[in-house]
């Protein structure tokens, strides 16, 4: 029995796992896009790295906001609801990358979930959150909603989160 048991454990842990990162065939342009729930592991196919490491490596973001920014950062949980379709997700999303990693966010407080072009997800990951457009960060605190940002920040994406987070 536990040897069952062991095993079921193991097939949905894999079960769970392909279903990260999920590609599937954009059929306006017909070149692929993510689906569903990611993480930035998929950033690294060629698919998509060509625009997320552009848009990481060239974006400079402003250090004295980031650094308001860093005692209270990781009281925060983040969603990020976007489309690799889409030319605003591409521009933000990697920027927004960046920002978390000179702040050392912690990765596991994050999700990320991408959706097709009706801004749906397979599994309804998005149906609760009212998404109307993409980029979406949406940033919590003790599992209540405190601000997002959408499309595109008003200022700089460091400057809207601060707003957001430093109370």
């Amino acid at each position: 029995m536990k040897k069952l048991f062991l095993l079921l454990m193991i097939l949905s842990a894999v079960n769970f796992a392909q279903e990260k990162n999920k590609l599937v065939i954009d059929e306006k342009s017909g070149k692929p896009m993510l689906i569903g729930l990611c993480d930035r592991i998929a950033f690294a196919d060629s698919n998509f790295s060509w625009w997320f490491n552009s848009e990481y490596d060239n974006y400079t973001p402003d250090s004295v906001t980031v650094m308001k920014l860093s005692k209270q950062i990781n009281e925060v949980n983040i969603t990020i609801v976007m489309g690799t379709w889409c030319s605003d997700s591409r521009r933000e999303v990697p920027r927004f990358f960046k920002i978390m990693d000179l702040l050392n966010y912690d990765q596991n407080n994050l999700t990320l979930i991408c959706v097709d072009r009706n801004k749906t997800a397979p599994a309804g990951e998005v149906e609760k959150l009212d998404i109307k457009l993409v980029p979406t960060l949406i940033f919590y605190k003790n599992d209540l909603e405190i601000g997002r940002i959408m499309e595109t920040p008003k200022e700089t994406l460091e400057k809207d989160l601060a707003l957001i987070v430093v109370k």
